[in-house]
């Protein structure tokens, strides 16, 4: 069968799959609502627990001023209750509802704050709760969250009426999130439900004869989707800090009540430590492969001072499709791994053979990433080739963005097709009184398909991290491939500065560190791009370019030489 059949044919199967499941829901939710007629409502909170995303007491500030400020867009209340006003998009009101802002009313730590916590969470169990937005199962299980770590805050001083409402409002959304199992989106938002169970059954009195199937659950999701090398089945690095932030406090939670922490959940915590370690460059923020946006530093901090272990990060990380050279504080990242599968790739990115460089402290190299905030049409734009440090040919992704068709309605825009074989070969080399030298080849078939051609790119790094090598082919996937042009690009961080010297580009950083680039067989040009993953939003940056006609070389070298290592202290 030709790559096109079979991609047609997984294609079917999912739909197949995707329509069968829900023909069938109506029916097993009926049974698991008739099983809840019988089952007590919530009772008690015996603990609450922590929230390890960092807060801003400011923001408490502009809450009770009737501010609301989410996904880019500010609401002005005007005495109204926010789960009043029309939403300007459906991003706002999916954060609106699930309530992760409450932490920062905690970080005010004021009788004003609480008393405005407990309001705004009334105002949505009397006004809001029927809303279609808020019962989506993701918003529903970060709401859950969201009121069972913040609970202490919530109901300090509460009289017995609201902490009646608040408990019943427990009990609807742990025996929602039940009936639906199963109906959520596959990868990060399954994994939130079935933490958000779980925390709920282990906080409330009432549900702890549901603790061991919600783990049981919880484990077979973490077994399923927590690859060998702790990364996550979706490829998203930002989905492996994600996970860890919730799972973190339910391990806590589970040993302060004496239950037992399953194997699973320890082994899963266990890989994904030093694969959070991988993703992350010296200066503190993680790679933006594969939907990665800006993710707070302080955070990542936070997690690993769960780190007991502290883990150092492995260079080869086969099963998530990625490699890191590192050498004197020089870190290379480059993205060798197909799109996920398409029920998991709604925000995956045709960034295969990307890569991203950082020295020391500095991000030289970058991705675009995935917008912080949706703006038009830039989280479409964010995830093609073009949008990334990679070769593109003709100016066509190699995984193409499926925008229509029954299978975009079923569960949203998907990467399909694309590469379907990506082979890796890695060598690493010690060389005497400098350290490892380490290359990495890597080649994908993205391109075979349409053009009849492979892209093969190869990197070697020095072993004191001054020099890293890079080569970019076009090969013939069959006899008689057709000649494509194709351009490669290396985007910049905005705070880069760029100066031509010649046939050189010279990149300073911030800090006055700077390295040379060069091509051997095309002279490089500056042109404009965008830093898309930016917590402040779009900003100005440079990318350098090489272009190639059909009729010009299949193969490019290309080198960053460190130009400043006597003025810049490097590891």
């Amino acid at each position: 069968m030709s790559d096109r059949g079979s991609g047609r044919g997984t294609e079917l199967r999912l739909v197949g799959r995707l329509v069968a499941r829900r023909l069938l829901a109506p029916f097993v939710r009926a049974l698991r609502t008739a099983r809840t007629l019988v089952e007590p409502a919530a009772d008690r909170l015996t603990v609450a627990p922590s929230d390890l995303r960092t807060a801003d007491p400011t923001v408490a500030d502009d809450i009770y001023a009737g501010v609301f400020v989410f996904s880019g867009q500010i609401v002005e209340c005007r005495g109204r209750s926010p789960f009043e006003v029309t939403a300007p998009n459906a991003e706002w009101a999916r954060v609106l509802h699930g309530f992760g802002w409450l932490r920062h009313l905690r970080s005010a730590d004021t009788a004003v704050a609480r008393s405005n916590a407990r309001a705004l969470v009334d105002d949505w169990l009397k006004i809001a709760d029927h809303a279609d937005a808020a019962w989506e199962l993701d918003t529903a299980a970060r709401r859950l969250l969201a009121w069972l770590t913040q609970a202490p805050m919530i109901l300090a001083d509460a009289d017995p009426a609201f902490y009646h409402r608040f408990l019943a409002g427990l009990t609807r959304h742990f025996r929602h999130l039940r009936i639906h199992r199963g109906e959520e989106p596959d990868g990060l938002p399954r994994l939130k439900v079935a933490i958000a169970v779980l925390a709920c059954a282990v906080t409330v009195e009432s549900f702890r004869r549901w603790v061991k199937p919600a783990a049981r659950r919880l484990d077979d999701e973490l077994q399923r989707q927590i690859l060998p090398d702790g990364g996550h089945v979706g490829r998203n690095p930002t989905a492996v800090v994600e996970i860890l932030v919730d799972l973190l406090p339910i391990r806590q939670v589970l040993a302060a009540r004496g239950l037992p922490v399953s194997q699973a959940m320890m082994n899963a915590i266990d890989r994904m430590m030093p694969m959070l370690r991988f993703f992350r460059h010296d200066d503190g923020a993680l790679a933006l492969f594969n939907g990665a946006t800006s993710t707070p530093t302080d955070l990542i901090a936070t997690v690993f001072a769960y780190d007991e272990a502290k883990s150092r990060p492995h260079g080869n990380a086969p099963h998530s499709g990625y490699q890191r050279l590192e050498a004197s504080g020089t870190v290379v990242m480059m993205d060798c791994g197909p799109p996920p599968p398409p029920e998991l790739s709604t925000i995956a990115h045709a960034g295969t053979l990307a890569l991203e460089m950082s020295s020391g402290h500095c991000r030289f190299v970058v991705n675009c990433g995935a917008p912080f905030r949706p703006v038009g049409e830039w989280r479409r734009l964010a995830r093609t080739t073009a949008a990334h440090s990679a070769l593109i040919v003709d100016d066509h992704s190699s995984a193409r963005l499926r925008d229509d068709g029954l299978l975009v309605r079923l569960i949203g825009p998907v990467l399909l097709p694309g590469p379907q074989q990506v082979d890796v070969d890695r060598h690493e080399q010690e060389i005497e009184d400098e350290g490892v030298e380490i290359a990495v080849t890597a080649r994908h078939d993205g391109y075979a398909r349409t053009y009849g051609v492979l892209h093969e790119r190869g990197l070697r790094l020095s072993a004191d991290g001054d020099r890293l090598e890079g080569t970019d082919r076009i090969l013939p996937a069959a006899d008689g491939a057709a000649a494509v042009p194709y351009v490669v690009r290396f985007h910049l961080h905005p705070s880069v500065r760029t100066e031509t010297l010649g046939d050189t580009v010279r990149l300073t950083g911030p800090n006055g560190e700077a390295w040379d680039f060069a091509c051997a067989d095309v002279r490089p040009v500056v042109e404009p791009s965008v830093h898309l993953a930016d917590v402040h939003g779009l900003r100005r940056a440079e990318q350098i370019t090489l272009t190639v006609a059909a009729d010009g070389p299949r193969a490019l070298s290309w080198v960053f030489t460190h130009a400043t290592r006597s003025l810049i202290p490097r590891r």
